[in-house]
């Protein structure tokens, strides 16, 4: 739930989709969100966020994400089931839609079908909601737990084990924000190390935790808040307590604001100077967050808030009521986020911690024109643009935005998650090299070479010609993650990988079981490598194709291939390699060479990036 009470009119006020006024730009903002609820959660513990009108502001305008607010926010919703299946068969790109202006309406050769219904069933039945869409309100009276529910199941364990002396501890001051499942009020400490320090306590009602699910979700946020520890963009969770009735979660209070409030105090975007600095900082914690092994799942500009109301401000990621743990190596499945910053990926149910850089993508993409990359009057069609339609750079003010600042957007924005940036690499982007930078340790460098060492000696011959060809923009973010590394006399071995990855350990990574990465890079214990095969490690063939300058750097890498690597070959031998069946033989006979039996340069290419085949026969292998 984390930051759960947040910016948006009363329920009963929401406008129907038939009366939202189309946004031209990031100041409509208010006025479209109205309309348009955004996605999404399958943990049943989704919330409108609402405002009190009974409740004035209290000593702080911004208690850690919980405000007394006007309509500004993106509220999230929940359902269980996934709305639609893909529209795609396997490997085939969507195609993009006609609409490729945010302020567009979509016009379609026919009527698509809508995969809001099926998301706002579920919402209804989990909410315990009716036709209306209205929850069930009322308290559940925490006596009944010796009984069975209406279904005769057992009943729900509300017990946490959190202490139950929070009245003794805190004085509880004005309501500053309210939302489905809770609210947040002003605080300050009555005793110990908070004595007289004014805090946000977020209230969190089990009258509401109608659900397995809601509850489990209320111990995992407050479990992740507690484990993750170190940063200073991140939002400090001070403890946890709990009575009969509530949950309280007490953390750092942040008096500056969101970031939706100055963007739109600013006349809805920012400078590209400006906005440097507050996507540096956001990738900087995301980057921290994700090396822990959590993934957040539900950025946007509502859930950053400024420290204080100074201009330059930290900024601080708040709100891990979605978020979860997650293993390198693991993919998640359940549709969460809100609508206008869901990665495409997730809406296909298949996805790591890439959504969250598609996010931060989005929110660079508000800030440097006011817009919306992806917008409909309807969470379907904003779905379905989602999926297919790209970002407009032809309007202004992109012309006059940098060519860098261009491109950084768009690497986030890919549609295609392995050719993402990770926040580590995004970081070092020519668009963000006049800031200096901080540059952490890159979970991606782990699992690349993971399956660098677990490659056949042709890929590992193909690997390295492609490295030598990387231009100065990539081998700066490889040289600050090999020096990262501590080096020994210029070379490298598991005892770094080990080293460098626990020295950045938080009690958040040994949940997600991260450590255990370190078991696949076991042949380093008795080997070592030098920067240079460093680089054939750690490149992500995806990630290079998605550059501009992709095909001067595989014609390079090919030279390189012909002259150390290439050798005769046979279909049957790539078709081991790629780990496909004897039906893919007639396409990889196009990538041999008739006059001498080597890889040509369509063979090399393809090699490198793998093959995607639907056949019964044949298997989609390769996966960095």
């Amino acid at each position: 739930m984390g930051q759960c009470c947040s910016k948006t009119g009363p329920d009963a006020g929401h406008k129907s989709s038939n009366n939202t006024t189309v946004p031209s730009s990031f100041d409509d903002y208010s006025a479209s969100t109205a309309g348009t609820d955004s996605v999404v959660s399958t943990n049943g513990r989704n919330h409108r966020r609402q405002q009190n009108p009974n409740v004035s502001p209290g000593p702080s305008s911004a208690a850690n994400g919980h405000h007394s607010h006007s309509s500004k926010s993106t509220p999230a919703h929940s359902f269980a089931a996934s709305p639609f299946q893909s529209p795609y068969p396997a490997g085939v790109r969507p195609s993009p839609s006609p609409a490729r202006t945010p302020g567009r309406k979509f016009r379609w050769p026919f009527p698509p079908p809508s995969p809001a219904k099926p998301i706002m069933s579920a919402i209804l039945k989990r909410r315990g909601g009716t036709a209306t869409g209205k929850p069930k309100e009322g308290p559940i009276p925490e006596d009944h737990g010796g009984e069975e529910n209406e279904g005769g199941e057992r009943p729900l364990d509300k017990s946490f084990g959190y202490p139950k002396n929070f009245a003794a501890k805190y004085e509880l001051g004005k309501e500053v924000g309210r939302g489905h499942f809770g609210h947040t009020c002003w605080a300050k400490g009555k005793k110990g190390e908070l004595k007289n320090q004014p805090v946000a306590v977020k209230i969190i009602s089990k009258a509401k935790m109608t659900t397995a699910i809601s509850i489990e979700d209320v111990r995992r946020e407050v479990k992740i808040l507690k484990s993750l520890s170190g940063h200073r963009n991140l939002v400090k969770c001070h403890d946890a307590f709990e009575d009969a009735q509530n949950v309280y979660i007490v953390m750092e209070l942040c008096e500056g604001g969101e970031l939706l409030d100055r963007i739109l105090s600013r006349g809805g975007r920012y400078t590209e100077k400006d906005a440097k600095s507050i996507v540096v900082q956001m990738l900087s914690v995301v980057a921290f967050c994700h090396l822990q092994g959590v993934v957040h799942r539900d950025l946007k500009p509502e859930n950053f808030l400024f420290a204080t109301k100074d201009e330059d401000a930290p900024l601080k990621i708040i709100d891990f009521g979605l978020s979860d743990f997650i293993k390198p190596d693991q993919r998640l499945n359940d549709i969460v986020g809100s609508a206008y910053y869901v990665a495409p990926e997730v809406l296909h149910r298949s996805y790591s911690v890439e959504g969250d850089i598609w996010s931060i993508g989005v929110i660079t993409y508000i800030l440097l024109c006011g817009s919306r990359p992806f917008w409909a009057r309807t969470e379907s069609g904003i779905f379905r643009s989602v999926l297919r339609a790209d970002p407009n750079f032809d309007d202004s003010p992109w012309p006059s935005v940098s060519a860098e600042a261009k491109d950084f957007v768009k690497r986030l924005l890919n549609k295609d998650h392995r050719k993402r940036m990770s926040a580590a690499q995004a970081l070092t982007h020519p668009w963000l090299r006049d800031q200096n930078c901080t540059v952490p340790l890159d979970i991606l460098i782990y699992k690349l070479v993971k399956s660098y060492i677990r490659a056949t000696s042709l890929k590992r011959a193909a690997l390295r010609a492609l490295s030598k060809a990387l231009t100065e923009d990539e081998l700066i973010y490889l040289r600050d993650q090999f020096k990262l590394l501590d080096p020994e006399d210029g070379f490298i071995s598991l005892k770094n990988f080990k080293t460098a990855l626990l020295r950045n350990a938080s009690d958040a990574m040994m949940e997600s079981r991260v450590p255990e990465i370190l078991n696949f890079l076991e042949p380093l214990s008795l080997q070592s490598m030098d920067f240079e095969e460093f680089c054939a490690a750690a490149i992500s063939i995806y990630q290079l194709e998605a550059l501009e300058k992709w095909e001067h750097i595989a014609s390079k890498a090919y030279e390189n291939f012909e002259i150390e690597g290439n050798r005769v070959t046979s279909v049957e031998e790539i078709a081991k390699e790629m780990n496909v069946g004897p039906a893919a033989y007639s396409l990889l006979k196009d990538w041999i060479r008739d006059s001498d039996g080597k890889l040509s340069f369509l063979g090399y290419t393809k090699f490198l990036h793998g093959v995607t085949l639907r056949s019964s026969n044949m298997r989609h292998h390769h996966h960095q």
